[in-house]
């Protein structure tokens, strides 16, 4: 019989594959964060909620080019003066720590993104591995230099980077100028107004084209108060969770992977400590403080969360030290921390990714809470004095601003959450 088909010639027949052709193609490598990512994109929900969150943080850094009493320019009478730059950090001006780390980032943004792009365009395709470090880097040297600006005295010297200066308002003055048909120039941000600039002739007026969201009892204007609270509710959440996911997992760890009598005390404390109403507690520890600032409400907050996170921590680790990596990991000779830290936390810690998800919504709302019944920070210009202000005063305008604001951010960090819980588990990835 003939056959159907006959092998080819020996000149066309293929070679062995190469070691090259066996390696698996560079876009096969998917790291573990990019396919959490490629899972959210999925959920649009979730998704337009990432992109609120980071317009939140956007409206937060650029506040002070959206709003403020101080020009980039004033000329008059030949004399010229740049008073914006110096103003973002005057302490007379800005007395708030949460306002000196965003302005500084409003300075330093464009230094940021020029070393971004330098090193993505000199490491090339390698600038994927070190992306998130370099994120990381420039986040913690920002917090390291804000920090730095904060005290007054350094060693009982005087910090230089410490700016006091006496603050006019170029706004109140330009207006003089309009009224006595003075010559001036002058290039001011979007809007004249400060969050912290009084008027009272203006009291608790409704809103109008200079005020959009009207003024509260003090003639403040609104709408500049509910822009800078932006940046208030943002780092309460951001840090008071930091804060109490650290405290969580330290001690969920701990209770996981010893057991025994370890875990025997820690789930007695965490158990105290659930034992007790969280807000209830917050709201005491608050009223006891004489003279609050907002660090005070952030670690009120943090020291007194922590305990949904230590037992799902605690959950997380009595499974996994049961797994065989564990083993090998202690037969191999691996130190404790070495085994906890490096290798049994990375695969516990996506539950409390989206439990912090939920709680930087949850901290918002406390803190605004705390403000709206008088116990927050006076300084800053929090949602929740504003709301309370809209109560004593009985003026809806000053009502719907701040409520739509609170409900609007916690909603957009709860879609998230649930999108990222999804995103997060392998059981619902489509």
């Amino acid at each position: 019989m003939i056959p159907d088909t006959f092998p080819p010639p020996p000149g066309d027949r293929p070679s062995a594959p190469t070691a090259a052709a066996l390696e698996p193609a560079p876009h096969a490598q998917v790291s573990y964060l990019s396919m959490v990512w490629r899972e959210l994109r999925k959920n649009r929900i979730s998704l337009v909620g990432v992109w609120c969150i980071g317009a939140l943080v956007l409206m937060a850094i650029f506040a002070p080019l959206i709003s403020l009493n101080q020009p980039f320019h004033f000329s008059v009478d030949g004399m010229t003066r740049y008073p914006f730059v110096p103003g973002l950090f005057n302490r007379l001006l800005f007395e708030s720590s949460v306002d000196i780390f965003f302005n500084l980032a409003l300075v330093l943004l464009p230094a940021y993104l020029a070393v971004v792009l330098a090193l993505r365009r000199r490491l090339g395709k390698r600038f994927a591995r070190v992306k998130l470090r370099l994120v990381g880097g420039l986040a913690l040297a920002h917090v390291v230099l804000a920090s730095a600006m904060l005290p007054a005295t350094v060693f009982g010297a005087q910090n230089p980077l410490y700016f006091t200066e006496k603050v006019e308002n170029y706004a109140m003055r330009a207006a003089e100028y309009d009224a006595q048909g003075k010559a001036y120039t002058a290039v001011f941000p979007l809007r004249r107004f400060g969050y912290r600039d009084t008027d009272p002739e203006h009291s608790v007026a409704a809103p109008s084209e200079q005020h959009w969201l009207g003024t509260d009892y003090e003639g403040r204007d609104v709408f500049a108060r509910m822009l800078y609270g932006t940046r208030i509710s943002l780092t309460i959440g951001v840090v008071a969770v930091m804060i109490y996911v650290s405290i969580g997992i330290v001690l969920g760890a701990l209770a996981g992977y010893y057991g025994r009598w370890v875990d025997h005390w820690i789930s007695r404390f965490i158990e105290v400590m659930i034992c007790f109403p969280s807000f209830f507690l917050i709201l005491t520890i608050a009223a006891l403080i004489e003279k609050r600032s907002i660090f005070h409400v952030m670690l009120i907050i943090g020291f007194t969360g922590w305990t949904g996170v230590a037992r799902l921590i605690r959950a997380e680790f009595l499974k996994q030290t049961s797994l065989d990596y564990v083993q090998a990991a202690r037969a191999l000779g691996l130190s404790e921390a070495r085994i906890i830290f490096r290798h049994i936390l990375p695969n516990a810690v996506a539950p409390v990714l989206v439990s912090a998800t939920f709680g930087i919504a949850a901290a918002i709302l406390i803190e605004s809470s705390l403000a709206f019944l008088g116990v927050g920070d006076p300084s800053v210009a929090s949602w929740g004095e504003t709301l309370n202000t809209g109560r004593t005063e009985h003026k809806l305008w000053l009502v719907l601003a701040p409520g739509f604001a609170i409900f609007f951010v916690v909603s957009v960090f709860n879609l998230v959450g649930e999108g990222l819980r999804d995103a997060l588990d392998p059981r619902l990835r489509r």
